[in-house]
């Protein structure tokens, strides 16, 4: 029992020995990575406001989009972005189920902006390779998802004109914060 109790001491001894000590007054900052440059961050900082005002020029159909869906989203997202027994929550489906018991939230019912779905699936979509679509299989990416949803007809090509124009049925649906203090 004295050897526990000697082994225990001499932790405590140690640990206390190590929390006493001193510590400099101010530490440099730590080493980690290195600056970015202005390259890497302009790679990075692309985000798009909701007037489109910054879309880079492109154009994609849904015909094209549903290619690009066969191969670059599909593993994840299912077939058709419909799929409810996919790992993740189903791209296509639940319009108007906003107000119900059982919303299914999907760009098509829940995203306030067409904008913005060309926005998230530029900067993150694939999985695996966030950024590595073109700009023209990103409008057709949106021009697929939107089609699937019914929001546009699958003769609309999108592009920096067409995109922002596109009515999102919950477009609606939220409040800018300085209109919650009215």
């Amino acid at each position: 029992m004295s050897a526990c109790r000697s082994a225990f001491a001499a932790a405590l001894l140690l640990a206390g020995g190590c929390a006493m000590e001193a510590k400099p007054a101010s530490s440099p900052a730590p080493k980690l990575g290195q600056a970015m440059t202005q390259a890497e961050l302009a790679f990075w900082d692309t985000s798009i406001p909701i007037d489109g005002s910054n879309l880079p020029v492109g154009s994609g159909s849904s015909a094209q989009g549903a290619i690009v869906y066969a191969q670059k989203c599909a593993a994840c997202h299912g077939k058709t972005g419909a799929e409810t027994d996919t790992r993740l929550t189903p791209l296509i489906g639940g319009v108007g189920s906003l107000a119900t018991k059982q919303p299914v939230r999907t760009l098509g019912s829940y995203w306030p902006h067409a904008v913005i779905v060309f926005d998230y699936v530029r900067r993150a979509m694939p999985y695996n390779a966030p950024k590595s679509l073109s700009d023209d299989e990103v409008y057709a990416l949106t021009a697929y998802l939107l089609r699937g949803n019914g929001i546009i007809d699958e003769t609309l090509v999108l592009d920096r004109t067409t995109l922002p124009a596109v009515k999102m049925p919950n477009r609606d649906g939220f409040m800018m914060a300085s209109d919650n203090a009215k």
